[in-house]
């Protein structure tokens, strides 16, 4: 999402109605990553008596996607943690549920409730365990990244806590019946990991609704940062500040499944990346990419 974010803003113009949304949405992103980085350091530092797997970002493969920024998984229970770093005074609701946010100066904003998002990822794991006929208590926790966000209104029934808090709530959670044997729990610790599935949120264009001839076309200097790179033979040619790039084109498609869609096709390449057919042809072969359809009407995927 990140990367998305960032690249559909060097291809907007300055004065796009689109660009401050996707400039506060890329700031909440950034934030989001140093929220789960303060738990993933909390986890580094700290050591537990009993057997015990912890997977950052994780998203087994299911019939709907879903996504855990963590989750701690020991022979009693498992345990998921949503991470949020939304600064100001939070509100948790219930009906609908919601979070409300209210910055120093008393503007409010509204988010979707990470206790809704909690508890739709318990329940996703929940039925990917009984898939493969394992029954695991599953707890869970909302974690606020750092102190300086303050709850005024908690939610009824799920726990709030700050990362230097998380050690001692794993250690409070009852170890009553152990559920899994070692090798189960080997086996269940490999079958997370193999089920694992890069989480790829939807085109940028598509989520923000930004119509697609907004974006400019063609391929970016990273040395002078102007689009227009011309295609030579076995590099990219700058015009204005004369850097040359041999991947330039890779990078460019990058940006084109981030930001338009999850596909393209011959006719798509040529007229993103301002090349002939034939040069086309050899770039979209040469990326390993995905694809179905004769030759002439071939189209490519990103991911499956």
């Amino acid at each position: 999402m990140l990367e998305g974010l960032m690249a559909a803003q060097n291809r907007l113009s300055s004065g796009h109605p689109g660009m401050p949304i996707l400039a506060a949405k890329q700031s909440s992103v950034e934030a989001g990553i140093g929220g789960e980085e303060r738990v993933a350091e909390i986890f580094r530092k700290h050591s537990f008596p009993f057997d015990h797997r912890i997977f950052h970002d994780l998203s087994p493969k299911s019939n709907e996607q879903f996504q855990m920024d963590n989750y701690f998984m020991s022979p009693w229970y498992g345990l998921v943690l949503e991470v949020k770093n939304i600064a100001g005074v939070l509100e948790f609701k219930d009906n609908p549920p919601q979070l409300i946010r209210t910055r120093e100066d008393g503007h409010r904003d509204g988010y979707e409730s990470p206790v809704a998002q909690l508890e739709r990822n318990r329940d996703l794991l929940g039925a990917w365990l009984r898939s493969r006929g394992i029954n695991l208590p599953i707890y869970g926790a909302v974690v606020l990244a750092y102190p300086k966000q303050i709850v005024a209104v908690p939610p009824a029934k799920t726990k709030i806590l700050f990362p230097n808090l998380i050690p001692s709530y794993i250690r409070s959670i009852p170890q009553q019946g152990k559920q899994l044997d070692v090798d189960t729990f080997n086996w269940l610790s490999n079958e997370l990991l193999n089920s694992h599935q890069r989480f790829i949120p939807k085109p940028i264009s598509e989520s923000f609704s930004i119509p697609l001839g907004d974006f400019r076309r063609g391929v970016r200097c990273m040395t002078c940062g102007r689009f227009g790179m011309i295609k030579l033979p076995r590099t990219w040619h700058c015009p204005y500040c004369g850097a040359r790039d041999h991947n330039a084109h890779q990078r460019a498609l990058l940006e084109w499944f981030l930001i338009f869609k999850r596909s393209i096709t011959n006719r798509e390449c040529r007229e993103f990346l301002g090349v002939d057919i034939h040069t086309a042809t050899r770039i979209l072969q040469g990326m390993n990419l995905m694809f179905e359809g004769t030759f002439r009407n071939r189209t490519y995927f990103f991911f499956n």
